[in-house]
């Protein structure tokens, strides 16, 4: 680029004396600086529509934006013109627009009615590719009512002759001009049967269409790496695929019309702006065969003229578990897959006058152990299906609680590929590691963008490429591992069953397949209470407006009533008249408006009695999950009293070259006495980040007596994120005898969330006794939720043994659902008034005490006497006496 050229001149100029290789490769080296888009698992921002192969709604007039289909996918269309002719307007045609482009064809079925109906071919008639009737539409001679005309969208295509004859007299005519060049159309025509379309209305028609013919570089000679007949120029020597990644590269490089070349969906990029090489592989990983003999990655897509380009490329990486990059200023993507190392990061290779940024493992905020998503499945009519959740249990035990969240991938409809692309994104998410390492101008030039490299044992995917004005080098890695994509471990698909045709909705009376069983519902009261399920087929009726229910005991005649006013949910529970311990019978029937002919369904029994009401077995669960977070405190504990001191002062100590460094040291020593106070202020900037920092070291000490203050505040901001740190530590020692305070505030902010966090920290140790005490408050805001959480823990005791005492009150996303908790660990839990008159409230050794109880319901399962002389069985409904 002509503005990188320049500033490379004048800085070769300043600093090498004009040399053309350095100017070449400083100017090489920015316009390196694109970033990989990577971070695709943690919780996506909303999107403004789901991207599918499915296009479900037909739309209607010229007032569409274009739009295009890679891959397979379903279309109701867009309608653009209607006709109708003869006696009684008995003959009808429309035309539906299914894309723009050289598309290759139709599949051989559609969906009417709500049913998958099969495409007879008949010979054409006129200029259509393809001409066809629907399986069954015949009328009593055998003959056809409902045919296709289809047209490709090929250059040069031909008007449909009859359509415009049919039409010549009509007031609306489709013209011998409409050729619809470029674009790929049917023409529906149908003769009216009152046997075929009287009880169902006008027929709607959902097609599947194999959408674009696109360019495949791997199969031109003229390309270097390619081998075979086709052109970039000449779409007829194209082909239809499936493969994600050329669907990404014509994306790429554009849909254009045929008479102006303006690009209508796309990029409308040039095969010099692709970087070809990466297409070439992650065209190859797409098509390479796994063990269940499928292709690797596979998917289908609706784009429009008005989608956000980012959006589009996003779905197709998601398809091949890959991210797109920007490689020495080229496009090109990493397709998902294990790759060979071209180097090993060693000691030599990273330059001690800079700073690194290494962590290894991610917050728990951004990371999943419980990962779910959708496919689209074609058994399913193209409707979406549920994947195998993905979650591990060690995972969820390390991170202390299920954290979920979901990915779909609505653009892929093989259900076991969607499943692999579900397993490889959480594999990519616990891997996690990420740093930033400066690197030797001999290594930094060696690799780029997209390579795997080994450092410290691992392997690491290099995300991005940095080179500063002085030609310091810069990789930003993430970590990875060809374990992420094994096959091991990771199960088919789900299994869809195609659903039965529906019933007329018309013709519907009542629900169908209604069924009733027993279950229970969590009480108010912390007890499961018996309850009634009910379950029936949605109708697809927006007439039916409620389901009513009608119940009663087995063996009585009193009958009950509830109803569900939410009829497409197939499924209602009721607690309303329903006791313990008994075998209920249960019909339905609808509420429909407008009113019509209705009836009961037959009555159905329970299989078994209703439940009895116990005390919930959850309780195990809460206290698995209390004492599971204060472990969890437990640990921050040991984390946050580790030396910190030594922390503070290797960053104090941290020499740097880049930006500027101002340091104030006064000191007096006499004999063993020793005080000082040093100061540092540090200043950096760089083309991607900006940094402060101040440091503050006091000290005195006199022989085995010493006393500390240390402070560091922090302040960084880079293209994406913000974070600003304060962190004071006070010692005070004698002989070994530590009193410690130590006080940490971060706050953070990036493009996922927010992230706030205030602890507070003393410590006291005496000859191998010690007591310590931490306060901490943070609060969270992220795609995934908004948490906060208060926690005050307390732990005191010898080298041998300890005791911890503490409570936490908490804000937390649980499935999407926000809760809040508040728990205490301690052997004596008491709550008192202050009065001697009123004796407390004591929760100690698993027993609630109270000397006075005011209640006005008691839920409960026995009531006993302390002497055991006396029993009631309120489940049972027994009382027993003992003498």
């Amino acid at each position: 680029m002509a503005i990188f050229t320049s500033i490379a001149t004048a800085i070769a100029g300043a600093l090498f004396g004009g040399s053309a290789l350095a100017a070449s490769l400083i100017g090489g080296a920015l316009a390196f600086g694109a970033k990989l888009a990577i971070g695709k698992l943690s919780q996506q921002k909303q999107q403004k529509r789901k991207y599918t192969a499915v296009q479900g709604e037909i739309q209607f007039g010229g007032d569409v934006s274009v739009s295009t289909l890679y891959g397979v996918g379903k279309t109701k269309g867009q309608r653009t013109f209607y006709a109708k002719w003869g006696s009684g307007n008995k003959w009808n045609a429309e035309v539906f627009v299914l894309a723009n482009g050289w598309c290759d064809g139709l599949e051989p079925y559609v969906y009417i009615y709500g049913e998958k109906k099969a495409l007879v071919s008949r010979p054409v008639i006129g200029n259509e590719v393809a001409n066809y009737h629907i399986e069954g539409f015949v009328n009593g001679s055998g003959d056809p009512v409902l045919t296709i005309r289809f047209y490709d969208g090929r250059p040069g295509q031909l008007v449909d002759q009859k359509l415009v004859d049919v039409s010549a007299a009509l007031g609306n005519k489709w013209r011998s001009t409409s050729v619809n060049a470029g674009i790929c159309y049917v023409v529906v025509e149908r003769i009216y049967s009152d046997k075929l379309f009287g009880s169902k209305g006008r027929p709607e028609l959902e097609f599947v269409l194999r959408g674009l013919r696109e360019y495949d570089p791997r199969k031109d000679s003229t390309v270097a790496g390619g081998s075979g007949t086709q052109r970039l120029n000449t779409p007829s020597t194209w082909v239809h695929t499936n493969n994600p990644a050329v669907h990404r590269l014509n994306y790429q490089l554009g849909l254009r019309a045929l008479v102006s070349g303006r690009t209508l969906i796309g990029e409308g990029k040039s095969l010099g702006q692709i970087d070809l090489a990466t297409y070439f592989v992650a065209m190859n990983v797409c098509d390479t065969l796994r063990a269940n003999g499928k292709k690797t990655y596979e998917c289908s897509l609706f784009v429009s003229g008005d989608d956000d380009h980012t959006e589009v490329l996003k779905q197709f990486d998601d398809a091949m578990a890959g991210y797109g990059l920007n490689r020495r200023g080229l496009s090109g993507v990493i397709p998902g897959a294990p790759q060979i190392p071209v180097k090993d990061l060693t000691v030599a290779d990273i330059p001690v006058d800079r700073a690194k940024d290494v962590q290894f493992r991610p917050s728990a905020f951004e990371r999943f152990n419980h990962l779910s998503g959708q496919f689209t499945s074609i058994e399913s009519m193209w409707n979406p299906e549920s994947l195998k959740p993905v979650y591990v249990n060690a995972d969820i035990a390390a991170d202390g609680r299920n954290r979920q969240t979901s990915i779909d991938f609505l653009q892929v409809t093989d259900p076991d590929i969607a499943q692999y692309l579900l397993n490889i994104r959480y594999r990519q998410n616990r891997m996690g590691g990420k740093a930033t390492v400066p690197v030797s101008r001999r290594f930094g030039l060696a690799v780029q963008e997209g390579e795997w490299i080994t450092w410290r044992g691992k392997s690491w995917l290099i995300s991005e490429w940095r080179a500063d004005e002085r030609l310091r080098m810069t990789l930003v890695l993430s970590e990875t591992s060809a374990a992420i994509y094994d096959d091991a471990g990771i199960e088919p698909g789900p299994i869809v069953i195609p659903p039965t045709p529906p019933i007329n909705p018309s013709l519907l009376s009542t629900v169908q397949n209604f069924n009733v069983a027993v279950g229970m519902i969590n009480g108010a009261q912390g007890y499961d209470t018996p309850a009634l399920v009910f379950t029936w087929t949605p109708p697809d009726d927006p007439t039916i407006t409620a389901v009513r229910f009608v119940y009663q005991i087995e063996g009585n005649t009193e009958l009950f009533e509830d109803q569900c006013t939410s009829p497409e949910d197939g499924l209602f529970r009721t607690t309303k008249n329903v006791v313990s311990g008994k075998v209920y019978n249960a019909r339905a029937t609808i509420t429909t408006v407008p009113d019509r002919l209705r009836t009961f369904t037959p009555w159905k029994t329970t299989a078994q009695p209703t439940g009895l009401q116990t005390l919930l077995t959850g309780l195990q669960q809460l206290q698995d999950d209390a004492l599971n977070r204060f472990k969890e405190l437990q640990q921050e504990m040991d984390d946050f009293f580790r030396p910190r001191l030594v922390e503070l002062l290797d960053a104090f100590s941290l020499e740097g070259a880049v930006g500027q460094i101002e340091r104030q040291q006064i000191v007096a020593s006499l004999g063993d006495a020793l005080a000082q106070i040093t100061e540092e202020r540090r200043v950096r900037v760089s083309e991607n980040e900006a940094t402060a920092q101040l440091l503050t070291y006091l000290q005195a000490s006199l022989g085995t007596t010493n006393a500390r203050l240390v402070s560091e505040e922090k302040a960084r901001a880079t293209a994406d994120s913000a974070l600003a740190s304060s962190i004071t530590t006070l010692d005070a020692e004698v002989d070994g005898n530590l009193a410690r305070l130590i006080a940490e505030e971060t706050a953070r902010a990036d493009g996922d969330g927010a992230l706030a966090t205030s602890i507070s920290g003393v410590s006291a140790d005496f000859n191998g006794r010690f007591a310590q005490g931490l306060v901490k408050f943070e609060a969270v805001a992220a795609p995934a939720g908004v948490d906060a959480r208060f926690s005050v823990l307390l732990r005191a005791g010898t080298s041998q043994s300890f005791k911890v005492s503490g409570f936490y009150v908490e804000l937390y996303t649980e499935g999407g659902v926000q809760k809040s908790r508040m728990a205490v660990q301690a052997d004596q839990f008491l709550v008192t008034s202050g009065n001697n008159r009123h004796y407390p409230m004591v929760f100690e050794n698993g027993e609630l005490k109270l000397a006075i109880a005011n209640i006005g319901t008691v839920n409960a399962g026995l009531l006993q006497s302390l002497n055991g002389k006396m029993k009631i069985d309120l489940n049972n409904g027994t009382i027993e006496i003992f003498s």
